[in-house]
């Protein structure tokens, strides 16, 4: 059997390693995808996180620039009148949730299945028992 070399790179966060992991992280990129696409393989993507937390700033302002230039297109067509779009806003940035109306008339079932019920039951009176018809 022949077996495969082994080497590991030791990665450090250059300039040009960031501006992959911003970019990435800005087009919503997480996790595994993001260190790939960055170059890098996920678990050095995870060490290079932990040595230099520059890189892991770098996701984190990636993504918080990405959420932005997406709410400035929603916020932009919910300006240009836009339902669809500021209903979207409602939602997602402020949690709004529309009403839902669901009546429910359990009282007429409820008496018509306890009439049903009298109707079927009857005490012997000897035995003191119920018994179902």
């Amino acid at each position: 059997m022949e077996s495969l070399p082994l080497s590991i790179r030791t990665l450090v966060a250059t300039e040009a390693r960031l501006k992959k992991i911003y970019d990435c992280a800005a087009r919503g990129l997480k996790g595994n995808s993001l260190a790939w696409a960055a170059g890098m393989h996920p678990d050095e993507y995870k060490q290079l996180c932990a040595r230099d937390p520059v890189a892991l700033n770098a996701e984190e302002m990636g993504r918080a620039h990405g959420e932005l230039r997406a709410s400035n297109v929603l916020h932009a067509a919910m300006d240009a009148g836009d339902s669809k779009a500021a209903l979207e806003v409602l939602k997602h940035a402020h949690g709004w949730v529309a009403k839902q109306q669901v009546q429910v008339d359990m009282g007429i079932s409820i008496v018509a299945a306890l009439a049903q019920a009298e109707q079927r039951v009857t005490i012997d009176a000897d035995t003191e028992v119920q018994r179902i018809r």
